[in-house]
C-alpha cells in the first residue's frame, strides 16, 4: 500500500518568545486549523483551586485588552471561524484564505486575555451546574473512581474541571495569576495546518507574540503511581444500571509495542463488532449491553494512559460482565488469535487510517501529539506499515506483556458494593495470568 499521502509536510520554527511553531502546508485546503498547546495544563492547578487551568483556558476568548467577547466573535464568525479554550490551550479554525485573521486573534487571546469578572461568574456557574450533574451521575462517578484507583494522588487521577468545592473558590485574580505564571512562550507548542506559506505564518506569529513573556520551561518530573495490584471502589446508587470499569496503568505513546497494541485492541475490544471479541461476546451473544469496549492504546500519551474495559449493564449481569472481561483477556494472552481475526483487524486499520487525516483539525492535533511524544516526521507511514506487519505471535506477546488481569482495578457505580467487587476479582478464572 502506498503511504506517501500519509507524510505531513512540515516546517518548524522557534519564535522569539520561545514558543515552538510547526506548520504543515496543504494546497487547496478549505480550512485552516491551529492548535495552541500549553504544557502543564491542570497539573499546575493550585491546591484547593482545582479547575483553575480549565477556566483560564475556557475564558481566554471572553474578552481581551483590545476586544470584548462579542467583538472577537464577530471577527471570526463571519468567516466561519471558531475558537475553543481548555486546560491545555486553544483549538481554532477558519476559512482558509482568512488564516491571518485567525493568527492575529489567537495571539490576542493567548497573550492578552482580560478575564472580565462577569464572564467568569457566568462560566463558573455553568461549570458548577455541570459538576453537580456529574456528581449525581453513576457513570461519571465510576470513571472518576477508576482513575483514582489507577493513578492514586497523581494529577492524572483528577478531573481537569475540578470539583464543586474547588471551583466555587476560584476568583478572577486566580485566573490572572495562573495565566501570568504558566501561559508563556517556552511552554507553548503551536501547530498550524492549511493552505498557508510556513514563512508567512511564522512572521504573523512573531508580530502577534512579540511582547509575550517567554517565561520558563517546565522541568521534567518522573511520575509516581500506585503499584500494580487489585483495588476496588464503588459508588452506591439506586439505579437500574451498573457502570463497570476494569483495568490498570497503561503505556506511553512511544512504547515500541504501540502498533501491535493497536491491533490487539481492535481484536479484543475497540474495533467494530466484527473485529472485537468483547463486543461480540458481551453485547451480541449475551446481550448484556449496547456499549462495551476495552483498550490500552487510545489513552497513551507522554505519560502512561490506562488499560480500560467498560460496560454499562443491568445489576444482575455484573458478575457475568466482569468474568467475561477477565476470560477474554486471558484467552488473548493464552491463545494465538485466528488468522481471520488478525486479517480483519489489520484490514480495518489500514483501510480507515488515512481517512482520519483528511481534516485540517485532525492534522493539527496530530502535529501536537507527534511533537510532544518525539515521533519522527514519517511516523504515520511507519505506523501503517507496522500495522500490516503485526503477527499472531505479536498480539499474544503484547497481551501477555501489557495486560495484567491479576492486578486489575475494578470500579463500579450502581446497586453494587465494594465487597461484591472485591469478591469478583478474587474469583477470576483460572486461565487469567
Amino acid at each position: 500500500m502506498k503511504t506517501d499521502h500519509l507524510r505531513l509536510p512540515q516546517e518548524s520554527f522557534e519564535l522569539a518568545c520561545g514558543a515552538e511553531l510547526v506548520v504543515s502546508p496543504r494546497a487547496d485546503a478549505p480550512v485552516c486549523s491551529i492548535q495552541v498547546h500549553l504544557r502543564g495544563g491542570h497539573s499546575l492547578d493550585p491546591e484547593g483551586l482545582e479547575g483553575t487551568a480549565f477556566l483560564t483556558g475556557r475564558l481566554c476568548d471572553q474578552g481581551t485588552k483590545e476586544h470584548s467577547e462579542e467583538e472577537l466573535a464577530a471577527l471570526l464568525e463571519s468567516h466561519g471561524g471558531s475558537l475553543y479554550g481548555a486546560a491545555n490551550g486553544i483549538s481554532a479554525s477558519i476559512a482558509g484564505p482568512r488564516w491571518k485573521l485567525l493568527v492575529d486573534t489567537l495571539c490576542e487571546v493567548v497573550a492578552r486575555p482580560s478575564y472580565p469578572r462577569a464572564k467568569l461568574d457566568r462560566e463558573r456557574e455553568r461549570l458548577l451546574d455541570r459538576l453537580r450533574i456529574e456528581d449525581a451521575d453513576p457513570r461519571s462517578q465510576a470513571s472518576r473512581l477508576f482513575r483514582g484507583l489507577v493513578y492514586g494522588d497523581h494529577w492524572l487521577g483528577r478531573a481537569e474541571t475540578g470539583s464543586p468545592e474547588s471551583v466555587s473558590r476560584i476568583r478572577r485574580a486566580d485566573l490572572v495569576r495562573f495565566h501570568k505564571r504558566n501561559w508563556c512562550g517556552r511552554r507553548t507548542l503551536i501547530a498550524c495546518c492549511g493552505d498557508v506559506d510556513p514563512g508567512a505564518v511564522k512572521r504573523a506569529f512573531e508580530r502577534g507574540l512579540a511582547s509575550w513573556n517567554p517565561g520558563r520551561e517546565l522541568p521534567p518530573l518522573e511520575p509516581k503511581f500506585p503499584p500494580l495490584k487489585p483495588r476496588t471502589a464503588a459508588f452506591r446508587a439506586r439505579r437500574q444500571q451498573v457502570h463497570i470499569y476494569l483495568g490498570h496503568l497503561g503505556v506511553r505513546r512511544i512504547d515500541p509495542d504501540y502498533p501491535a497494541l493497536v491491533v490487539m485492541d481492535h481484536i479484543l475490544g475497540t474495533g467494530p463488532g466484527f473485529t472485537s471479541r468483547i463486543t461480540r461476546r458481551l453485547r451480541d451473544e449475551l446481550g448484556l449491553a449496547y456499549t462495551v469496549q476495552a483498550a490500552i492504546h487510545s489513552s497513551a500519551g507522554v505519560l502512561p494512559g490506562t488499560f480500560t474495559a467498560y460496560i454499562g449493564t443491568s445489576p444482575e449481569n455484573t458478575a457475568t460482565s466482569v468474568r467475561g472481561f477477565l476470560e477474554e483477556i486471558g484467552r488473548i494472552q493464552d491463545e494465538l488469535v485466528e488468522p481471520k481475526e488478525l486479517e480483519l483487524a489489520r484490514s480495518y486499520l489500514t483501510g480507515s487510517f488515512a481517512m482520519g487525516f483528511e481534516r485540517a483539525s485532525r492534522r493539527a492535533q496530530y502535529l501536537v501529539v507527534a511533537r510532544r511524544n518525539g515521533l519522527p516526521e514519517d511516523n504515520l507511514a511507519r505506523l501503517l506499515k507496522a500495522f500490516e506487519s503485526v503477527t499472531r505471535e505479536d498480539v499474544r506477546r503484547v497481551a501477555r506483556k501489557h495486560l495484567h488481569p491479576r492486578a486489575a482495578c475494578l470500579a463500579a457505580a450502581g446497586p453494587v458494593s465494594k465487597k461484591e467487587l472485591a469478591a469478583l476479582l478474587r474469583e477470576r478464572p483460572a486461565s487469567v495470568r
